[in-house]
């Protein structure tokens, strides 16, 4: 299961936009970077859905031209013009070569979501390798309207509790990603988030 960050090198502000190429070719996000459709194009023909993890601008700005480019499907949490099929806590996407659960994870944002399989987490944006606050274990922001930090603790424990022992990837929507001990990266996430203090000093 090959899984290329379409995104990276990005001049604009823009989350990771993950491509996982298998079995089904699937896009975790779609992002904000211009011309994000060219780049998938480069890597396969044909594109089978789309799966946010969560809606704010950053990673959806360029989802329309996503799916006008290959006519994929749309799997989301959260209502959406162009949904094709709704996901919940606990439900199975087939991503790439694997089989992911889904796990409601708000806090950062009420529809977000993260995908956990057998080796790998696409964590969006509750969960973090490295953001400029954290390096080793980070945290979603939650000082916007409409976030909580106590949602996104629970969220966060919400993915300890059920996530396998043998994940060994993790890919966040911010950062870089992530091979080895995902669990003590999250632990150590889950840790500061409890501190409550503010992630940034402007906060």
């Amino acid at each position: 299961m090959a899984i290329t960050n379409v995104t990276e090198g990005a001049d604009t502000f823009t989350a990771n936009v993950f491509l996982v190429e298998g079995a089904r070719n699937v896009l975790v996000d779609a992002g904000a970077m211009a011309g994000v459709e060219d780049r998938v194009a480069e890597h396969v023909d044909d594109l089978d859905a789309v799966v946010l993890t969560h809606q704010h601008g950053d990673h959806v700005a360029e989802l329309d031209a996503v799916l006008d480019a290959f006519d994929a499907d749309l799997l989301a949490y959260g209502d959406h013009p162009r949904r094709t099929e709704a996901i919940d806590d606990g439900d199975t996407v087939e991503i790439g070569d694997e089989s992911f659960e889904v796990v409601h994870t708000p806090g950062h944002a009420d529809d977000h979501v993260s995908l956990v399989s057998e080796t790998t987490i696409f964590s969006g944006d509750v969960v973090v390798h490295d953001d400029g606050a954290f390096d080793d274990g980070s945290f979603g922001r939650t000082d916007m309207a409409g976030q909580s930090r106590e949602e996104l603790i629970e969220s966060i424990q919400r993915i300890l509790d059920r996530l396998p022992d043998g994940v060994e990837r993790m890919y966040a929507g911010h950062g870089g990603e992530f091979h080895g001990d995902v669990r003590s990266v999250i632990e150590r996430a889950l840790e500061r988030a409890e501190r409550r203090e503010p992630k940034y000093p402007d906060e």
